[in-house]
């Protein structure tokens, strides 16, 4: 019997270690699941490239998912509009004769989310998960309610509510927005903060996204959610009609009658808030077809929409959705032994009587290695979640290790946590490594600023970072949650956004106080690098 089913426009050729091959006469979005579970969907047109001319395509596997192919299992490819099955067979990858498992360590199921992430997805998760992630959000919701706010229901679990009633299996976490009763975005941008300081004060634990967004951490039965919290607006001007602003992806001409007074739709059995016309608003966030399942959609945000949620909320967020995906990548890599630099710095630490601040700790090697070193560490990121697994060992094992939020190019960030370390006289080292080639010319002289703060009873900075930088592309505008954050922008290379001056990066630490700067250039991995050494 073939192996594939006809169907109107596309047909599978083959599916086998290098993708999904397809003959092509449309560009529909496809399912692939791996016995029964669907793990991945690609557009048959968009997600492919030409293999035999323009009509025959293949679709690589994400390579996220690749390395779980190793075995025999059932390999089912259908349309995602209708469920048509195009290739239905049991295959073999690898060496392996036992069964393919995508899932963690644990047992969970993984699937490739709206994101392009290999994570664990509705579909893969237990009754009684959904049921924890349903008792988040109601408290969450609460919680915003108890600050002033009107939350709703938004963007993948909206769509779930009003289009399915339940949660979508292809989604990976929960959505909610507000659109404030405030008018300028700077008003908006103060009232989220006042809302997250008030929640934070309660014991919510909440990580941010832009001026307008952020993520809140949840744990319910023993399962901990992510649920993103999405900030907007209306933006009404005199001779001219309103426009919706929801962080995300939203930018969009819309009456506020579209909004309020919010209505209510069911999810899993469940009544919860939603726009009071939740259509217009899906159609607002995925076309007029949203009706239609696709588990691959990808936002298109209008540049004047990026620019506007740029310019008012996260222009202060460059490449987070990298640094965050990164994070979730090696999240499960064991952390081994410090650097070369960190030993220097232990060596410095241990001289002056100093505790040392990790800047750009990354998932915390080196922070972990200085604290079991019997050192007093403070452990910052830029997506500080990098750093659970590291805080987890150094608690278990009664370590002196502090995980901080910093963000080297917003100044609030910076100039806040140079005003506390200034406010708690003592020596210091500053261990960055390879923070200043990952950062701004504008971080690079925050940086400065923070060593200007944190240094001033005398210690020192040692700094490792690559000089030459070659990164074209990279998205600035930041992101959020919700979607691709209007950028489609390439991954940095080895971590750096542009070549650094060294001399400009010695005046920026002698203007911050420096008493003496020691650059010694060198070769790391093949590439032009440097060490700093600035003495306080």
């Amino acid at each position: 019997m073939s192996a594939y089913v006809r169907a109107p426009l596309v047909r599978v050729r083959s599916v086998d270690e290098r993708g999904v091959t397809v003959l092509v006469a449309a560009n529909l979005p496809l399912d692939v699941l791996v016995d029964g579970r669907r793990v991945w969907t690609f557009w048959s047109g968009r997600d492919t490239e030409p293999v035999l001319g323009p009509a025959v395509r293949r679709a690589a596997w994400p390579r996220s998912l690749k390395r779980y192919l190793d075995g025999r299992a059932r390999l089912t490819v259908r349309a995602s509009a209708g469920g048509r099955t195009l290739f239905d067979r049991d295959l073999r990858f690898g060496d392996s004769d036992g069964p393919i498992e995508i899932r963690t360590s644990d047992g969970v199921e993984l699937g490739i989310d709206k994101s392009g992430r290999l994570v664990p997805t509705f579909g893969g998760r237990s009754e009684a998960n959904i049921e924890a992630l349903l008792d988040a959000s109601e408290a969450v919701l609460d919680a915003l309610r108890s600050h002033g706010l009107e939350p709703f229901v938004a963007y993948g679990t909206l769509l779930g509510a009003v289009r399915e009633g339940r949660v979508l299996p292809h989604d990976s976490d929960a959505d909610l927005g507000y659109v404030s009763r405030l008018r300028t975005p700077v008003d908006v941008a103060r009232e989220s903060f006042r809302v997250q300081r008030a929640l934070v004060a309660q014991g919510w634990r909440i990580s941010r996204y832009s001026g307008a967004a952020f993520k809140i951490d949840v744990e319910q039965g023993g399962v901990r959610t992510g649920l993103d919290v999405f900030g907007g607006f209306y933006d009404r001007g005199e001779g001219r009609p309103g426009r919706l602003y929801l962080m995300g992806e939203i930018g969009a001409d819309f009456r506020e009658e579209w909004v309020f007074p919010l209505g209510t739709a069911t999810l899993e059995g469940r009544s919860f808030p939603v726009p009071a016309e939740p259509e217009r608003l899906l159609e607002a966030m995925y076309g007029p077809h949203w009706r239609v399942p696709d588990p691959a959609f990808k936002f298109s945000t209008p540049a004047r929409t990026v620019r506007a949620l740029d310019d008012w909320f996260r222009g202060t967020q460059p490449n987070v959705r990298y640094w965050a995906r990164r994070a979730n990548a090696t999240a499960d890599r064991p952390l081994r032994g410090g650097s070369p630099l960190a030993k220097k710095a232990a060596t410095a630490a241990r001289r002056l009587g100093a505790e040392v601040l990790d800047v750009g700790a990354g998932r915390g090697q080196d922070s972990l290695w200085l604290a079991r070193q019997g050192l007093s560490v403070t452990a910052y990121d830029y997506v500080p979640r990098a750093l659970d697994r590291a805080a987890a060992e150094a608690a278990a094992q009664g370590l002196d290790l502090t995980v901080r939020y910093l963000n080297l190019t917003e100044w609030r960030s910076v100039l806040a946590e140079g005003a506390r370390l200034a406010h708690d006289p003592r020596p210091r080292v500053v261990l960055a490594r390879h923070t200043i080639d990952a950062t701004s010319a504008f971080g690079r002289a925050s940086l400065a600023r923070l060593c200007s703060m944190a240094l001033r009873d005398g210690g020192r900075l040692l700094a490792d970072l690559y000089v030459d930088g070659g990164i074209a592309g990279i998205d600035e505008g930041g992101g959020d949650g919700g979607g691709d954050g209007g950028g489609s922008a390439a991954e940095p290379v080895a971590g750096t956004v542009g070549r650094v001056d060294l001399s400009a990066l010695t005046t920026l630490l002698r203007e911050a106080g420096a008493t003496r700067v020691d650059v010694r250039e060198r070769t790391m991995r093949g590439r032009p690098a440097a060490r700093v050494v600035g003495v306080w």
